[in-house]
């Protein structure tokens, strides 16, 4: 029989000052008696960060706000990793590390407050000494649930599971302003078992971004055993994405009867040399896209981030394959509809040394809008804003393009660049602007 705690009877006080000491008693209370149900009642309560423990489920009821500061004092110091490094960052707002049987659930909101951290952080000369609190991230964690509660206004990351096990998130809803600088909705990183289902996620930048840590990462722990279903995404820079921290493998991840609105991209992965690592087994079906920049995007030449401008990086001559080599093999897309499309249909482009590979489309139905805004499909060094494209396929092997229909595009419908073993079977072109070739081979 559960346990509850309701953090008015600890001292919380709605529309107060910062709750912080009171929230966390309560919490610490329930730890202590073997695990129970901390209450947020209706009201808005605010407060710092809250450290969740063993076997606590705080459960927020409908109208419950729990808003949090936006002081970088109330955010004690924790040594976890940000974007791939571990290193010192400020603690989450809601923070936990080696718990086990953790839950946030309730259809109340969590308010992240995140204004003041944005400007922060658009404002270089003013940011604080660490990194910007994320909204939920737990650390070495085993089964966690999140599930029901609305969650706006992060000051950067919403959910940010690491080198956690077994997890469960489920209808929630995730909302940040579109200009919020990387505000991602969910990201787990080197996770086990973790299941996205039944979310809206409306964001500032990815939606969801799967990772596993960069070559600067000491601890290489694979991100495995990824579902994602029934979910909606709107805006952000991708719907779901795949890297670029892979350097401890991405593999056996499914996304099913999605769908995603003007988010610049759809599916996307993305790695470059120097971080090595292997992305593999991922399928992808039964989605919708509508007003998406480009829909499939596999780039090995990405170069935003540290070093990213290198030579090594942005260099199409073929180097020494070796552990700093990453791997993008058997992605499997099929049975997807996509309206509106900008840039081009698909954008595939893999190392010269190490060629995307096993990649199977089928099943797939592609219109490009009628006045399509240019857009760069990838961001990789020397490629240009398009429109109008069909799918631009390079440093490639082994692909599978079946039952393929893309409409209104301008070239060819397959432009294959530097690839091996493609084929195109029942295959065709709609209402193009002028007659087209189907495929263009060009081996440079």
């Amino acid at each position: 029989m559960s346990i509850f705690y309701d953090i008015t009877e600890f001292g919380a006080i709605p529309n107060s000052m910062v709750m912080t000491e009171k929230i966390q008693k309560a919490i610490d209370e329930a730890y202590t008696n073997g695990g129970g149900t901390v209450i947020i009642p209706a009201g808005e309560f605010l407060t710092g960060s809250l450290r969740l423990k063993d076997n606590v489920e705080l459960h927020l009821l409908p109208g419950a706000r729990l808003k949090f500061s936006d002081n970088p004092s109330d955010y004690p110091v924790v040594h976890s990793r940000w974007e791939g490094v571990s290193q010192h960052v400020h603690a989450s707002c809601l923070y936990a590390e080696k718990a086990k049987n953790i839950s946030v659930t309730g259809f109340g909101c969590l308010d992240g407050n995140g204004q003041k951290w944005w400007e922060r952080e658009r404002n270089k000369a003013d940011k604080s000494a660490y990194f910007r609190p994320k909204l939920i991230s737990f650390d070495s964690c085993e089964q966690i649930t999140i599930k029901d509660v609305q969650m706006v206004d992060s000051p950067s990351w919403t959910v940010h599971p690491v080198r956690s096990y077994n997890i469960t998130m489920d209808n929630i809803s995730i909302t940040n302003p579109a200009d919020s600088p990387n505000t991602d909705g969910i990201n787990p990183e080197s996770c086990k078992n973790v299941r996205i289902n039944n979310c809206n996620i409306d964001v500032g930048d990815d939606c969801i971004a799967i990772k596993a840590g960069t070559e600067e990462t000491v601890e290489r722990m694979p991100c495995e055993n990824i579902t994602i279903s029934n979910c909606t995404m709107v805006h952000g820079h991708g719907a779901v994405v795949i890297g670029s921290e892979m350097s401890g493998d991405i593999r056996n991840v499914t996304i099913t009867n999605c769908i995603f609105q003007d988010t610049d991209r759809g599916i996307r992965l993305k790695s470059r040399r120097g971080r090595g690592g292997i992305v593999e087994d991922i399928r992808v079906n039964n989605i919708v896209m509508d007003k998406v920049m480009c829909p499939f995007v596999i780039n090995l030449y990405y170069y935003c981030g540290p070093l990213g401008k290198e030579k090594y990086v942005w260099d199409k001559n073929p180097y020494p394959i070796t552990d700093e080599t990453p791997n993008f093999r058997r992605i499997h897309f099929a049975n997807i509809t996509a309206r509106n499309i900008q840039a081009c249909a698909g954008f595939i482009y893999g190392l010269a040394e190490l060629y995307a590979a096993e990649i199977t489309f089928a099943n797939i139905d592609i219109s490009l809008a009628d006045n399509a805004v240019p857009g760069r499909p990838a961001m990789m060094a020397n490629l240009d804003k398009m429109t109008n494209r069909g799918f631009y396929v390079g440093f490639a092997k082994d692909i599978l393009f079946q039952h393929i229909t893309i409409e209104n595009h301008e070239g060819p419908a397959f432009y294959l660049e530097n690839t091996q073993d493609i084929e195109v079977l029942y295959c065709k072109s709609r209402h193009t602007k002028q007659q087209e070739e189907l495929v263009e081979t060009v081996n440079k």
